[in-house]
């Protein structure tokens, strides 16, 4: 297996994450937080109760580990690809893979990564749903946050909740990944192939749109199980309100109506555009030279 696509994978994908945490902040907040009245309101009170580091909560732990999740994802596709295809990286210009491998590979490519995600997930979104203050002096008693860290959140989940707890919505993660991973491929690889001359490299400006519109176009499909797995993910903090993926689904549109499965679809596919355009940028300009 090449160790390339790995690289590329972690250092692009690291790029994509600092610029995407901060509304990846607010996204998390209005999937699980009924108080807010929209985007607006929520940016607006995160940064008159926090400051502008209130949107970069549950960053440190996701700078290395996503963006190790986002190496093996990049480098399971790139090697399913390999396999299915029994080419290498820079001869898919020439020999260029089917779509059904695509397909396949970015499914495997998914789920992979879901398994591997699924505790830090769990720990950024605990960590990015903390909504006290940061304050110079020390806070009272009663606005002191649960958890004081990635590695304090990590081990207090673990305490409580068990191990299991660590994987709290991991299938509705894999649900959420699995063929959205896909589809993100397919859509990237059909872009490039469209806007390329063939036979020819696609330039920055193919890669970038391509990168983009793969971005957005995944995340509206992921949206609704993303929601369902943001929900799981909170659940058990204040006892448990969710007996499982279908429970959660029912329960949510019981009490908020069908359309609770949109939350944060605009601000999903407007955040994914921009970070997955440098992550794919960043990917292919670190193979270019790698190779």
């Amino acid at each position: 297996m090449s160790s390339v696509e790995f690289a590329a994978g972690w250092l692009s994908g690291a790029a994509g994450l600092v610029l995407g945490h901060p509304v990846d902040t607010v996204k998390v907040r209005l999937q699980t937080q009924a108080g807010y009245r929209g985007i607006l309101d929520c940016v607006v009170r995160t940064y008159r109760d926090e400051t502008v580091l209130g949107f970069f909560k549950g960053m440190s732990f996701p700078l290395l580990s996503v963006a190790m999740v986002n190496s093996i994802m990049f480098g399971a596709y790139s090697n399913a690809l390999l396999y299915l295809s029994n080419t290498h990286h820079r001869d898919r210009r020439s020999n260029p893979p089917s779509y059904t491998h695509i397909f396949v590979a970015g499914c495997f490519s998914g789920l992979v990564q879901a398994v591997v995600l699924a505790p830090v997930d769990l720990v950024k979104v605990r960590l990015q749903n903390q909504t006290h203050p940061y304050s110079r002096g020390t806070l009272p008693a009663e606005a002191q946050p649960l958890y004081r860290g990635p590695v304090h959140c990590a081990a207090n989940i673990l305490q409580k909740e068990g191990v299991l707890g660590l994987f709290r919505g991991s299938l509705a993660l894999m649900l959420r990944d699995t063929p959205t991973m896909a589809m993100y491929f397919m859509t990237y690889v059909g872009l490039c192939r469209g806007m390329t001359v063939e036979g020819q490299e696609p330039g920055p400006v193919t890669v970038l749109v391509a990168g983009g519109f793969a971005g957005s176009v995944s995340w509206a499909l992921a949206t609704p199980m993303d929601v369902v797995k943001a929900r799981l993910q909170m659940d058990g903090m204040k006892g448990k309100e969710y007996r499982g993926i279908l429970h959660c689904i029912l329960t949510s549109v019981r009490q908020e109506g069908p359309q609770v499965f949109l939350k944060s679809l605009a601000l999903n596919s407007f955040r994914a555009f921009p970070v997955n355009a440098v992550t794919f940028l960043s990917y292919e300009c670190i193979l270019k030279i790698a190779c």
